[in-house]
């Protein structure tokens, strides 16, 4: 769906420096993220990825903007493996560079990522949120394949299933890698 719409795959290291997994990402030192509690840390200081967001500065030191880059892989988190964590997991981010972008343009991506996927019947619904690397942030959320929205057991009831957090890309984030934020979003 996201070659369709002009995106390139890319793909980046599972080991990362804390540069790339958490200070290009504009992750304060004492967010609990870096804690040993949260990451897997190697014995010389590297970490399991624990976003595909590491992807997006790969992707913009190697290319300037315009840039369009999908980027599916495994991350890794300390989660107590249940019905809904495990310690290791895949995610898809989604990165767009060029003049003029805005919240908007990120709404209708994922509005018509999740029609393309579900069908036209499938709603969008985003809520205000907060990560490091973007601003504004929010929640996306979709209605339901299964019961189209009523409420089930897969969506446990709401009518929604979670797609994931999302938002502008932070300018700490374009600023760590040389991008100016005044003029690219």
């Amino acid at each position: 769906v996201f070659v369709s719409m002009g995106y390139a795959v890319e793909d980046g290291p599972e080991v990362e420096t804390d540069f790339y997994n958490f200070t290009a990402l504009n992750i304060p030192e004492l967010h609990p993220a870096r804690s040993p509690q949260d990451t897997f840390y190697t014995t010389d200081g590297l970490s399991l990825r624990s976003q595909t967001s590491t992807v997006q500065i790969h992707a913009m030191q190697k290319r300037r903007p315009p840039l369009r880059v999908v980027a599916p892989g495994r991350v890794f988190r300390r989660d107590t493996p249940d019905a809904t964590h495990n310690p290791m997991f895949f995610q898809v981010e989604g990165l767009l560079v060029d003049r003029g972008i805005n919240m908007g343009h990120l709404k209708g991506t994922l509005t018509e990522f999740v029609r393309r996927l579900f069908g036209a019947q499938t709603r969008t619904r985003f809520r205000p949120s907060y990560f490091p690397f973007t601003e504004p942030s929010m929640e996306a959320d979709y209605s339901c394949f299964k019961c189209g929205g009523a409420g089930c057991r897969l969506c446990k009831g709401s009518g929604w299933i979670e797609l994931g957090g999302s938002g502008m890309v932070h300018p700490n984030v374009l600023r760590a890698v040389g991008v100016d934020p005044e003029e690219f979003s």
